[in-house]
């Protein structure tokens, strides 16, 4: 435990997208950890030395992501980043951290089937979002399902996930298509064709980025109706719904840990002052809040260690609480991921979800399925 009285601010790396096509929800993300580090330093800092933010853009470059956690882990004498979005810029960075034994708070659901000791996992793993979201979607509107996703690893596994609970569940995948990253809205309109023709119950969607909002003003381009044949997602947030208006994403369904309408006082408090900062227009949504909580569960371990050593800080991340906006979490011990809660919302027309499912309590992070193995061929 470090010893010196000293007055030295605690520096950490920041590593979120402010420019390219995942800006829409990577500026959320900073953001968030930006309003914590505000309120942190706000009430005397942590063992009254204040967190310093380096902050870098990598501008939606999944090399650049690895290239800046090196300068900031090198040159930047960092060994703490908050950061990432996409799957692709966390093994990116990955290799980076293990090697120089930083530690990466990742703020975002991925695909699951990932361990690294040097990794907090605070974003939804498939358990906790898209086995919830296939049973309500088959029980709403149907068995047959079209998957649409960005062309890179957290879609593609997120489907073959996806596939495996539509199959077991006994329903059927009528159509699977990938566009390119920052695809524009034209790129869309042969997939919406293909749909129309294939006629499913459900468009699952694992499209990121920009391409969000092309993707559903494509789909009102096209006159599909979402009572009958809604867009259904695990990315897709109130930031998105934001940029591709109210009226187009009224009526498509999201499984999230955290909803901006979410009724409990923590998130009150959470939601006024991201407001008061930002502007009262901008909501708030998951990967904002993760990123929110995260540096507050930080915190609370760097207050009680002192120390921003990579093996005394995690030991003393692993297995803590905080009550967080979405309720109470607790970081794993056993797989270094977040127990979160589950959600499912139908965007409704002021760009907000209504809940259509909310878990009793949070839910064990399972990243490997390992309590799905008897019904699902993974591995």
């Amino acid at each position: 435990m470090e010893t010196t009285k000293t007055t030295e601010p605690w520096r950490v790396g920041v590593l979120f997208s402010q420019s390219g096509f995942m800006a829409v929800i990577e500026e959320t993300q900073l953001r968030g950890t930006l309003t914590a580090i505000e309120e942190i330093n706000a009430a005397g800092g942590i063992n009254g030395r204040e967190v310093e933010p380096v902050i870098y853009d990598p501008g939606s470059e999944s090399r650049a992501f690895g290239r800046l956690a090196k300068r900031l882990m090198v040159e930047d004498g960092v060994n703490t980043i908050f950061g990432c979005y996409t799957s692709s810029s966390r093994k990116a960075v990955l290799p980076v951290v293990e090697r120089l034994n930083g530690l990466l708070w990742y703020p975002t659901l991925y695909e699951g089937f990932e361990y690294s000791p040097n990794v907090i996992y605070t974003g939804a793993a498939p358990n906790q979002n898209s086995v919830e979201l296939c049973r309500v979607l088959m029980e709403m509107y149907g068995k047959r399902f079209f998957f649409v996703g960005s062309d890179y690893i957290y879609p593609r596994e997120s489907n073959r996930i996806m596939r495996e609970l539509v199959k077991n569940s006994g329903g059927e995948v009528v159509g699977e298509r990938y566009v390119r990253l920052g695809a524009d809205r034209r790129e869309f309109n042969e997939i919406l064709r293909e749909m129309k023709n294939a006629q499913p119950d459900v468009i699952f969607s694992t499209v990121v980025g920009d391409a969000t909002v092309h993707l559903y003003q494509a789909y009102n381009d096209f006159g599909f109706n979402p009572k009958v044949t809604p867009i259904a997602s695990l990315t897709t947030t109130e930031a998105e719904i934001k940029a591709m208006g109210y009226d187009v994403g009224e009526g498509h369904i999201t499984a999230a840990p955290y909803f901006q309408g979410i009724g409990n006082d923590r998130n009150s408090s959470f939601v006024d002052l991201y407001k008061r900062r930002y502007g009262e227009d901008e909501p708030t949504n998951m990967c904002l809040e993760a990123s929110y909580f995260q540096v507050h569960v930080f915190a609370k371990a760097l207050g009680e260690t002192n120390s921003i050593d990579t093996e005394i800080l995690r030991a003393s991340v692993i297995g803590s609480e905080y009550e967080a906006p979405q309720g109470e979490i607790s970081i794993n011990p056993v797989c270094g991921h977040a127990d979160l809660w589950t959600r499912i919302g139908r965007a409704n027309q002021n760009g907000q979800f209504d809940l259509v499912f909310e878990s009793k309590d949070r839910v064990k992070a399972d990243p490997y399925l390992i309590g799905y193995s008897r019904n699902l061929a993974f591995g």
